[in-house]
């Protein structure tokens, strides 16, 4: 195993409290929340600006797409950096960056330089995903509980974001929605490099000849390529929802919030109930092989956004609550594929590739929100077409092979220097 790589278990009864292992850890959890949380601020804040630069909603959510392709494309060289040069001090540039951007954005005086600024919260926020999911699956065979968990902090972070830029934007104005958290944010980045100090998350140059043998396995690639269909259509459903869902309140719940804050709270109660599904699956995929829970979570979808896609007060929040837990749910089933497949050495890289996919295509959604919500007259033609996303996702999972646990976890030990030995031990664990 990589000798950069720490499980936590050297330093287990050296330090009571927290080990320097599970310190980290806890940083990367955070890090994932404030990635979601920097990325979506602007989407709750965006219903208090119509009147302050006189633009209408399609106008101004549209000034956010330069950020979510920068939060998209700037995935490939950042994860390029992490397997090259040193996670740990990449995640202190993302902390820092991130925050610092998010202050910029509560100082913008035109559009243009909001969209500047929201710009360079997208290209610090990609640092994270290539970069931090890698360091949270290093050394780790079972990868599904802590990826789940992982994902929880990152859709608390989506949650958050809707309740904290409502509340700051209804009590002291859409600047502090920005300002207040990015402040917080590089406080964090500054705890975090001091915690570090000396510290390296390098991954190496190479993969191991075990890696190279395990990366040209006909259901690695097969399975990368159904990863990419999902990735592709998968992202660009979690963006809609998550950006498009206070404004879809906003409209559908009018009998239950009539304030800024009143649709925050609504969107956040259900993105934070639903994150917690990520720990269910990610138990899941732990105890079972991956393709049918990856077709029970896909395939539940599909009723709710038909469903969504008419539904008011009481029905409309509902049919929210049960399917953002799906969309959420199938996130640590994407990354426990390539945490099971991949060498560390080139983690970050695949890691990137998969989001540069997901993240890529997802920025795209926020001028298919502004498209359809200004020329379809709402949300509904948007959850229909959200739906038969869903159908090409679960026609791609179909093709993907029936894997026993045993077998999934073996390319993960080959592919991390474990020797065969090790391999044997780790499979009859797990069966």
């Amino acid at each position: 195993m990589n000798a950069n790589v720490h499980d936590g278990r050297d330093n287990v009864g050296k330090n009571p409290v927290m080990t320097r292992s599970a310190l980290r850890l806890a940083f990367l959890n955070v890090g994932h929340a404030y990635d979601h949380l920097f990325m979506l601020l602007y989407a709750t804040v965006v219903l208090a600006l119509e009147d302050a630069f006189d633009m209408n909603y399609g106008e101004l959510i549209a000034l956010s797409f330069p950020g979510f392709l920068a939060f998209a494309v700037g995935a490939l060289p950042a994860g390029w950096l992490g397997d090259r040069w040193d996670r740990t001090k990449l995640l202190a540039v993302f902390f820092l960056g991130i925050g610092g951007a998010s202050i910029l954005t509560g100082l913008a005086q035109s559009p243009w330089q909001i969209a500047a600024a929201l710009t360079l919260v997208g290209l610090f926020g990609s640092i994270y995903h290539p970069v931090g999911i890698a360091m949270v699956v290093e050394g780790r065979e079972k990868v599904g509980k802590v990826l789940g968990i992982n994902g929880v902090f990152g859709n608390l972070g989506v949650a958050g974001a809707a309740i904290i830029a409502g509340l700051f934007t209804q009590t002291l104005g859409w600047r502090a929605a920005f300002v207040i958290p990015g402040a917080v944010a590089m406080a964090t980045g500054v705890a975090y490099v001091l915690v570090t100090r000396g510290e390296t998350a390098t991954a190496g140059r190479a993969p191991s000849q075990a890696a190279a043998r395990t990366s040209g396995a006909p259901f690695f690639l097969k399975a990368l390529l159904i990863l990419a269909v999902a990735s592709l259509f998968g992202g660009l459903i979690f963006n809609v929802t998550t950006v498009a869902l206070p404004k879809v309140f906003d409209e559908r719940l009018v009998g239950m919030a009539t304030t800024t804050l009143g649709v925050g709270s609504l969107a956040s109660i259900v993105f934070a109930v639903a994150a917690f599904a990520q720990i269910v699956v990610g138990f899941l995929i732990d105890r079972y092989p991956i393709k049918p829970v990856f077709v029970i979570v896909v395939a539940a979808q599909l009723p709710l956004m038909l469903m969504a896609a008419t539904a008011h007060d009481a029905a409309m929040l509902g049919a929210a609550l049960i399917m953002m837990a799906l969309v959420f749910g199938e996130i640590p089933i994407h990354d426990a594929l390539i945490a099971r497949y991949t060498t560390n050495a080139w983690r970050s890289r695949i890691y990137a590739i998969k989001y540069v996919i997901t993240l890529g295509v997802s920025a795209f959604a926020v001028p298919l929100i502004s498209f359809t919500h200004e020329f379809a007259g709402g949300f509904t033609t948007l959850f229909v077409l959200m739906a038969a996303f869903v159908v090409i996702i679960l026609a791609a999972v179909a093709f993907l092979p029936i894997a026993g646990r045993s077998s999934e976890a073996a390319p993960a030990a080959a592919a991390e220097g474990t020797s065969d030995a090790q391999v044997e031990l780790s499979q009859s664990a797990i069966d």
